[in-house]
């Protein structure tokens, strides 16, 4: 496919962003978490998830933009990770608590969408291979 880098590297960076969209409503205490800010008191917190969405996405987009085999292939693994790590957010702010279950907002189902495009676009890798001539 011709475009799956620039659609790579652009889900990438909208991974990044998307921490800055609201991921959960929790009525009882009238707060709003995302993944930058996950902390509800001292004792419950969901911590930075953009930290950890930063690491990745950069070491995706350095992936997408080398031209080379072991770097796709790597691609592949971390593009893994980071739909791991999206299917853990998703789970571990959806999660009901005490009795009470967050509103799930538009950005925690966008983190899940954004990591499945990325993991599919590092799937296939624009390489161009060698034609091997073969001289008798």
């Amino acid at each position: 496919m011709k475009y799956t880098q620039t659609i790579g590297i652009i889900a990438a960076i909208l991974m990044i962003a998307n921490c800055y969209l609201p991921w959960i409503y929790i009525p009882s205490v009238n707060l709003t978490l995302n993944g930058v800010h996950g902390t509800v008191n001292e004792q419950f917190t969901f911590g930075q998830q953009i930290i950890s969405q930063v690491f990745f996405s950069c070491l995706l987009i350095i992936g997408f933009l080398l031209p080379k085999i072991w770097a796709k292939r790597t691609n592949i693994f971390l593009g893994f990770i980071n739909m791991a790590w999206a299917v853990k957010n998703f789970v571990l702010f959806s999660l009901c608590r005490a009795g009470e279950c967050p509103q799930i907002k538009m950005g925690l189902y966008v983190t899940l969408i954004l990591g499945a495009i990325v993991l599919v676009m590092t799937l296939l890798p624009k390489l161009n291979v060698p034609v091997e001539r073969n001289i008798r």
